[in-house]
């Protein structure tokens, strides 16, 4: 099976920018769609952005299109999510998750059956 490690949460303040890794072990993220969630405390797990590894198109929630960016590293079997204009309200457990390529072009709706364990964000001065 896909496991998934998340790498890169910690603090940033307010207005910084953070990258976040989810990197594959044991088998290609290719042929994967790579989503971001969030999970704030007392919220839903919600979708922030994701992306088809094999050809490259994305999505963003809109509470965060325009600040984060998601891209792929196909050699090192890697995705990261790089996060600009860090708000307070962004802080949150972030995790990766995997699932397998649909026929939707709007991938934060996927099925999402392979996650990490998630790693913590906190955006405060």
């Amino acid at each position: 099976q896909l496991q998934l490690v998340e790498s890169g949460g910690g603090l940033v303040q307010p207005g910084g920018s953070l990258r976040l890794s989810c990197a594959a072990s044991g088998f290609t993220l290719d042929y994967h769609v790579i989503g971001w969630f969030r999970q704030a405390p007392g919220k839903e797990r919600e979708g922030v952005s994701c992306i088809s590894v094999s050809v490259g198109s994305t999505n963003y929630a809109g509470s965060v299109k325009d600040r984060f960016t998601i891209s792929r590293d196909n050699a090192k079997n890697t995705v990261y999510l790089q996060m600009n204009s860090r708000k307070p309200e962004d802080t949150a457990v972030k995790y990766c998750a995997a699932a397998d390529v649909g026929e939707s072009d709007y991938c934060l709706m996927y099925k999402y059956t392979n996650w990490g364990q998630g790693t913590q964000v906190t955006v405060s001065s």
